[in-house]
């Protein structure tokens, strides 16, 4: 917790509740710039005031448990909206140990992302057998690492850039092939050379070093409460699972490996089990 945070803290545990500050209006001051910043729709955070409560709140939506952030003065659900999240209202379900469970709501506004149509060879877009068996493999894989709900709880949910280099505006866009319509990009591409430094973006624990067949070499790093990282197309790891890292160490380097056609770092951020756009995170 920053100095300036705890002195928040204080004034609000003498002051804050007795000028009638709203919980919102609490957490708002508390933890100014230590939040993602909001964006209410597919593949964006929805951040949903808890109000105060002597002990943390749980929250869950459809059933997957929520991060919740704050302290006593006022708590925050942060919810992550999957691409696939259909316009309109949604609720989420919240327990405090003294009283019913409380049903609260939001909001998904559309959003229309980019969308690129190529004719490609069909090699490239139809899979053999052997491949499609070996991603669904992996696919399963991978939802087992994205189910982690882990302590402790990140103490800033504002990230740093994983890697120097240009970022492209590529998150949510959808690309057809041949005609055959794929799943949305669900990261953020940084170009950057071949051996070019990987650093964690938040402290966390590495929990899968693996070569996947479209993400290629790949690491994932659990930060805590349904917040994970993925870092794909490497050329090297420097951690392995078990492994913690604090914000800024080196985890890997970028790469063009899996199916790419050329080197830069995708990484994806999932939170409660959606992938939702990194540049949200950002300091």
């Amino acid at each position: 917790m920053s100095a300036r945070r705890e002195w928040l803290r204080l004034a609000l545990g003498g002051a804050g509740l007795a000028l009638g500050w709203t919980g919102a209006q609490a957490q708002a001051a508390l933890v100014a710039g230590e939040l993602p910043q909001e964006r209410a729709v597919p593949g964006g955070v929805v951040l949903i005031p808890l109000g105060p409560a002597a002990q943390e709140p749980r929250a869950e939506h459809a059933g997957v448990p929520l991060l919740v952030v704050g302290d006593p003065i006022a708590w925050t659900a942060v919810l992550g909206l999957a691409l696939a999240a259909a316009p309109g209202a949604g609720e989420i379900i919240v327990r405090r140990d003294d009283r019913p469970p409380e049903r609260l709501p939001y909001r998904v506004t559309s959003h229309r992302y980019a969308e690129q149509r190529l004719t490609v060879a069909p090699r490239h877009v139809e899979l053999s057998p052997e491949n499609l068996a070996r991603h669904e493999r992996e696919r399963e894989r991978q939802a087992q690492i994205v189910a982690r709900f882990s302590r402790p709880l990140p103490a800033t949910l504002r990230m740093r850039v994983p890697t120097a280099g240009p970022r492209s505006g590529s998150f949510g866009l959808r690309r057809v092939f041949n005609g055959q319509p794929r799943n949305p990009h669900s990261g953020m591409d940084i170009a950057a050379p071949t051996g070019t430094p990987v650093v964690a973006p938040l402290d966390g624990e590495v929990v899968d070093v693996a070569d996947y067949f479209f993400n290629g070499r790949t690491v994932w790093l659990d930060h805590g409460g349904g917040l994970l990282s993925m870092f794909c197309h490497l050329s090297a790891e420097h951690v392995r699972p078990g492994d913690r890292v604090r914000t800024g160490e080196r985890v890997a380097d970028v790469g063009a490996t899996g199916r790419v056609t050329g080197p830069h770092l995708h990484w994806s951020i999932s939170l409660n089990r959606a992938l939702v756009d990194p540049a949200l995170f950002l300091a």
